[in-house]
């Protein structure tokens, strides 16, 4: 492996235990075993680490979240799958990172930014018009209204003046959140799909 890839393997793990602001490029150059004078010969900062970072992470999501659509059986299956891929996504992320990345990085925060507007949105449409064309969502969704208001309830997730991450896991907030808006546009077909793939029986 490359060397600049093994960095940003390296960097990646860090971040994802420790948080990004408390990470080092002492810590970096240990963790790989090189020298600072090697890691500063592939980059000259943190900052431009972590937008390699977040750029490299973002074009895998982006993969690996096409391949969940491709497969999935209908709408409602695939945003369950997403929930659950969301789910392993948050499981072994310090919560600092996010608000690290938020706060502290802006370059790379607006790479992320850029993939909500971008592919993030394209997702949420695809997925709402494919929902009503199936009869699992509700025929009369204004998609370009509530694709925007998801796109906007991303941010809130990661909002820390919202849901301050002492106080709430990140988990538990996606979970939360992803299960309300779906349950906000579903048919009752999809509502009843929906419930066979959370095993939840309710009383018509």
């Amino acid at each position: 492996m490359e060397i600049k890839d093994r960095i940003l393997q390296a960097a990646i793990g860090l971040f994802t235990r420790n948080g990004i602001k408390s990470v080092s490029m002492d810590d970096i150059a240990t963790h790989l075993g090189i020298s600072k004078k090697t890691l500063y010969k592939w980059f000259e900062n943190k900052d431009q680490i972590v937008s390699a970072v977040i750029g490299n992470h973002l074009t895998g999501v982006q993969g690996e979240c096409e391949g969940i659509s491709g497969h999935a059986l209908n709408a409602v299956d695939e945003m369950v799958q997403i929930m659950d891929w969301a789910k392993r996504q948050f499981a072994n992320i310090n919560p600092n990172a996010i608000h690290d990345l938020r706060k502290y990085y802006p370059a790379a925060w607006g790479l992320f930014h850029e993939h909500k507007s971008r592919f993030i949105l394209q997702q949420i449409q695809a997925n709402l018009r494919r929902g009503v064309q199936e009869g699992l969502y509700r025929a009369d969704l204004d998609i370009e209204v509530l694709s925007r208001l998801r796109l906007a309830q991303i941010d809130v997730l990661f909002d820390p003046d919202v849901y301050p991450p002492q106080q709430f896991d990140q988990m538990r907030v996606q979970v939360a959140c992803n299960e309300h808006f779906l349950l906000g546009v579903v048919s009752l077909k999809g509502h009843k799909l929906l419930n066979e793939y959370r095993h939840v029986t309710e009383e018509e």
